[in-house]
């Protein structure tokens, strides 16, 4: 007998090969990881037997509903018309990033959908996307990285602070930033994270918790970064305790780590057994928030959201004690998560991948390039686009085709000339990979206010 529990095992065991054995596979996933095969299945072949007495047990009580009560998970069909959607920008979006929009438009959840103008082509929603649906949530509209984010930070110090500094600047770099999968901090930091209720409630998340403390303060690979650079700040609040002028500051992308990969996988794996789709849509299945299944991805998500901002925190405070200042100001946001929101006078679960918040008032960052700057933003509340924005500059090059077409010493001219020291980085990552940022963020300008801009100058990513 292997040691990894299969469908074949239920069905020996007497299981009917129907939707119940998805059911029983989904609760061994979740509250018997880890334990001895044979001891699983005389337990499952317990509640197979005598369904009756386990209706109100704690981990088997949906099992024993679903074989008093057979229920069959039917295939969703996609309705014929879309909800109602706007597309900003939409001669820079490449076709298959609107076909995949159109798709979701038409799940019978879908409420209203919008494309921001640095769309591309992902799975399951495009990158850019923004749907709003009724009282469901699809993991995979969250996207795989739950709660990336950007974080920024300013000090009172000048934009010249950089000059003849730049050796010292690049080794705290070095020193304070891990990044990819495996390398982590040496010296480790608690944080309030850590004693959340979901970390014990939630099993998956409680076999995570040890992994989510050991990469607490690193980053992913591929576009994540951790960049020195000079902020303009053209336009200032009341109470940031800062005046309009050029800073030195710390820019950070990166999300909710292994933590949230795995809060992704094992819930969209839920998901697709739970609501069948349409080849085509097969990455939009969904959780219903009013089942057990629904409310712990909520939580689970939620929780990997709030851990990535704790991942942000930790980065910057390594970084401004080993610059011996405190940031004056903070500004920060996610760009993949959803949130209950109102739509239109409608409570809905808002999902944005790769779309910045942009509610009345409501700050973010919007990233350009390695070469280009970002801009500190201010939402409109535009509800065209479900109060969102881009976040970023958008793919035009495929990281594949960046590998194929551009050398790497190309990359690092073009850097140069920019005045601009990478640390670490892959060539799919070469600024030629993205839209021009000032034509996308021309093609906003109804759903954000510019305040300032980030330009970097030291950049740090993955190997």
């Amino acid at each position: 007998m292997g040691s990894k529990l299969s469908g074949k095992d239920l069905i020996k065991i007497g299981f009917p090969q129907n939707n119940i054995m998805n059911v029983a596979l989904g609760l061994i996933t979740r509250y018997r990881r880890g334990e001895k095969k044979e001891n699983i299945l005389l337990e499952a072949k317990k509640v197979l037997e005598a369904p009756e007495k386990f209706r109100e047990d704690a981990v088997w009580a949906k099992l024993a509903e679903g074989l008093i009560q057979p229920v069959e998970a039917r295939k969703q069909q996609l309705n014929k018309q879309m909800v109602p959607f706007t597309i900003f920008g939409e001669n820079e979006i490449d076709e298959q990033a609107k076909r995949q929009l159109y798709e979701a438009l038409k799940l019978p959840i879908a409420y209203k959908g919008a494309l921001m103008p640095d769309a591309h082509m992902g799975y399951g929603l495009p990158i850019g996307g923004v749907l709003a649906t009724d009282n469901a949530v699809i993991p995979y509209g969250v996207g795989v990285d739950i709660g990336c984010r950007m974080s920024l930070s300013i000090f009172d110090l000048p934009a010249s602070y950089f000059k003849g500094r730049e050796f010292q600047l690049r080794n705290i770099l070095k020193e304070n930033t891990q990044f990819g999968m495996y390398d982590t901090h040496r010296e480790k930091q608690d944080h309030a994270i850590f004693s959340r209720s979901e970390f014990k409630d939630i099993p998956l998340l409680k076999s995570l918790l040890d992994k989510a403390y050991r990469q607490l303060g690193t980053s992913g690979g591929g576009n994540h970064f951790v960049e020195f650079g000079v902020v303009e700040l053209h336009q200032v609040r009341s109470g940031w305790g800062i005046t309009p002028g050029s800073y030195l500051a710390v820019l950070s992308h990166s999300g909710s780590r292994g933590l949230g990969a795995n809060i992704a996988k094992q819930y969209t794996n839920l998901a697709a057994k739970q609501c069948p789709l349409p080849r085509s849509v097969q990455h939009l299945a969904w959780l219903d928030l009013d089942t057990q299944e629904g409310q712990e991805y909520w939580l689970a998500m939620n929780l990997a959201g709030d851990y990535a901002r704790a991942c942000h925190e930790d980065i910057h405070r390594r970084l401004a004690k080993a610059l011996g200042e405190r940031p004056v100001l903070t500004i920060e946001n996610h760009h993949n998560f959803a949130w209950r929101e109102m739509v239109d006078g409608k409570e809905c679960i808002v999902h944005r991948k790769g779309a910045t918040p942009a509610g009345q008032g409501v700050l973010g960052i919007i990233p350009g390039s390695m070469t280009a700057p970002g801009f500190i933003v201010e939402g409109r509340g535009n509800p065209l686009s479900i109060q969102s924005a881009s976040h970023g500059a958008g793919r035009i090059m495929s990281r594949a085709a960046c590998k194929s077409s551009l050398t790497k010493s190309a990359m690092l001219k073009e850097l140069e000339q920019h005045g601009v020291e990478l640390i670490g980085g892959a060539l799919d990552e070469a600024p030629h990979a993205y839209k021009d940022i000032h034509r996308v963020m021309g093609l906003q300008n109804e759903l954000v206010n510019v305040l300032g801009t980030f330009s970097p100058k030291i950049v740090r990513m993955d190997k």
